[in-house]
């Protein structure tokens, strides 16, 4: 029986990898792909999100493709709650086509890679290809990793500099391991711009690894699987920031708050309070559903920096409770912070 290939979907928060994958589960031509969800936070909005999709369901796999992982950090679980998630999966990959695996944007891609040389996994499935997301917009603004031509000046005289946070050494590791970049995005940004971040990001990859541009997740599912790439046997030509390390420490002041409230908001209120936690505190990603006023359908919001995106996914379900739920990433952030 042939290894079942893995696709492993890396990047930093708020790049666009559910919207990734949920265009490549609308537009899978047949394909049976079973989806591996790693969230930051209790609240499983990716996993909802794609499951909402209602192309996801497959009566040829008794349960259900969509899978959540809810610790985290895939490279901190892969042994608590990924192994036995993967030998469930083995044992129907007679009939699955591909597996896919969207990693937390605060996940190491390399430690979950090797967990694929262990011997129980090793036999039934290989990390086929690994696809990083970079948001176009973000990093030409400056946001996440800094501004390009000071990071440039930055490099000149030390090196080292750009490695000083854990954030910046994450997208590195992410770029060091792909075999595909993704730029989303790029119809927020001019183009002279999205010259620029792709000609700085192909001179930090290694040789031969393409940067596509993309907008709203559309790209083709030929281009997403079918790397053949066998990652987990050439890992040495992948080098990280944590390669001599037995394991990795996040930084512990990251951390994920969740909002959860009856109350229904007006859309601009809403995002202009918002906006104003983003310039008081140091907040990475703001995701979840809004329930809006005298509106019949769940909003769905994501926020990076000041740039926030919505759009409606569905009607609220019969019984569903309609509440709003959001989810806060950064540092330091209160517990009190929505109050």
């Amino acid at each position: 029986m042939q290894k079942i290939p893995v696709t492993v979907i890396t990047g930093f928060l708020g790049s666009g990898k559910t919207t990734v994958i949920r265009n490549l589960l609308q537009n899978k031509q047949g394909l049976k792909i079973a989806v591996l969800v790693n969230e930051f936070g209790e609240i499983g909005i990716d996993g909802e999100l794609l499951k909402s999709c209602q192309v996801c369901e497959d009566e040829d796999i008794p349960t259900s493709p969509i899978v959540e992982l809810t610790n985290g950090c895939l490279c901190c679980t892969v042994q608590e709650e990924f192994f036995p998630t993967m030998q469930v999966l083995l044992e129907k990959r007679d009939s699955l086509d591909a597996i896919v695996i969207e990693t937390s944007g605060l996940a190491l891609p390399k430690p979950l890679i090797q967990a694929f040389r262990w011997p129980e996994i090793r036999n039934g499935a290989t990390v086929d290809g690994v696809i990083t997301i970079v948001d176009a917009a973000a990093l030409a603004s400056g946001n996440l990793i800094g501004d390009l031509q000071a990071i440039e000046s930055q490099r000149e005289n030390d090196p080292n500099l750009e490695h000083e946070t854990p954030i910046e050494e994450l997208f590195e590791d992410q770029l060091a391991c792909a075999d595909l970049v993704l730029l989303s995005k790029t119809d927020l940004i001019e183009k002279q711009d999205e010259l620029k971040v792709m000609q700085w990001l192909k001179s930090e990859l290694r040789p031969g690894v393409r940067v596509l541009p993309i907008i709203e997740g559309q790209i083709d599912h030929k281009i997403l699987l079918g790397f053949g790439a066998s990652v987990e046997d050439n890992l040495s030509t992948r080098p990280s920031h944590h390669d001599e390390e037995e394991e990795h420490e996040h930084d512990d002041q990251i951390n994920s708050l969740e909002w959860i409230t009856d109350q229904q908001y007006n859309l601009e209120s809403l995002i202009s309070q918002l906006k104003q936690l983003v310039s008081e505190y140091e907040i990475y990603r703001i995701k979840g559903f809004v329930k809006i006023a005298n509106k019949p359908m769940r909003l769905v919001l994501q926020g990076v920096g000041q740039r926030f995106d919505t759009f409606y996914d569905r009607p609220w379900l019969t019984g569903e409770p309609q509440q709003t739920k959001l989810v806060f990433i950064g540092k330091n952030l209160p517990q009190n912070l929505m109050a």
